[in-house]
């Protein structure tokens, strides 16, 4: 079996941020967000990490992270490009933003051929994530059906107090296999309940804060990326009319569509850890704090790195 890549989705315009927060150093020592991500991942046993990103900011993303990784990690880079659409697609006049979480995964065609773990640049998701997600990748192969896994994050634990988030909402049977996950992209935090709105906060439906949420951390088998590029034509299909400025390839959305077609299956594993990602500006004191009382118990060193 091949070792498992790390995929790291880094191409998110950071609208919401306002900036590049992918790489906003969040210690006094310069680390980013992702180097934290980089070091569990090393540590749990990936050897090679895939950066997705926009070909415009590989340049400042080389030297905000990329070139020191690579004395300990083999790193790769894939563009995530808007006009990277099936023969006979043309992308809508006016569109700016790429065509979300699937279409960046299938930038990695080319570059991946192993199982592999996929995360988002800017968030922190713990050590415990990135063992259990090596662990089943090195453990699980494609049978009948495909063999993937995702790591799942009490709701509560993954909320900011500055806005809203959007998050998969999972539905679990009793063997811990994922049922289905259901796209709420706009959670906000009412006093200690969260709450999602449809209709742009006209009504809110309570959620209960033990919820299981995808943060976007997946362990698949190269066939997700087969199965990501067979169906890409068909969403465009009937999506581009509809919504061509704005319709997105989601990964949780075709994950969904393999599990009720009956073609996968998805082990959820439950992290207890405490997500901390920077999806507001003003969220950045938070997540340095954390850091900072992470290095003071010992989780973290002080330099990631050798300098």
């Amino acid at each position: 079996m091949k070792n498992p890549v790390l995929v790291v989705m880094a191409a998110g315009m950071g609208s919401r941020y306002g900036g590049l927060k992918q790489i906003d150093p969040v210690d006094e020592q310069g680390h980013i967000i992702m180097d934290f991500s980089i070091y569990d991942a090393v540590k749990a046993g990936f050897k090679k990490v895939v950066f997705i990103i926009k070909e415009e900011n590989e340049k400042d993303f080389k030297a905000a992270i990329g070139d020191r990784l690579s004395k300990v990690i083999d790193v790769s880079y894939v563009y995530q490009k808007l006009e990277n659409i099936p023969e006979g697609f043309t992308v809508p006049e006016g569109r700016i933003k790429p065509f979300g979480t699937g279409h960046a995964i299938l930038s990695c065609i080319n570059e991946v051929d192993a199982p592999f773990a996929v995360i988002n640049a800017d968030d922190y998701y713990g050590s415990h994530a990135f063992q259990v997600i090596y662990d089943f990748l090195t453990t699980h192969e494609d049978d009948e059906k495909y063999r993937y896994t995702m790591v799942g994050y009490v709701l509560e634990n993954t909320l900011t107090e500055n806005g809203h988030v959007a998050r998969g909402v999972c539905e679990t049977d009793e063997n811990g296999h994922l049922v289905g996950i259901c796209e709420r992209t706009r959670i906000e935090k009412h006093g200690e309940q969260a709450e999602y709105t449809e209709d742009d906060g006209k009504t809110w439906t309570a959620l209960p804060n033990d919820s299981i949420v995808s943060m976007n951390m997946w362990g698949f088998t190269p066939s997700m990326l087969t199965e990501l590029k067979n169906r890409f034509p068909k969403f465009l299909e009937e999506n581009l009319e509809k919504n061509p400025l704005k319709c997105e390839y989601f990964l949780p959305s075709v994950v969904g569509e393999l599990l009720a077609e009956e073609k996968a299956t998805v082990q959820v594993l439950k992290s207890t850890d405490k997500w901390y990602g920077v999806t507001y500006k003003e969220d950045k004191p938070v997540v340095v704090a954390a850091i900072k009382r992470m290095k003071a118990e010992g989780l973290y060193p002080e330099y990631l790195w050798e300098k």
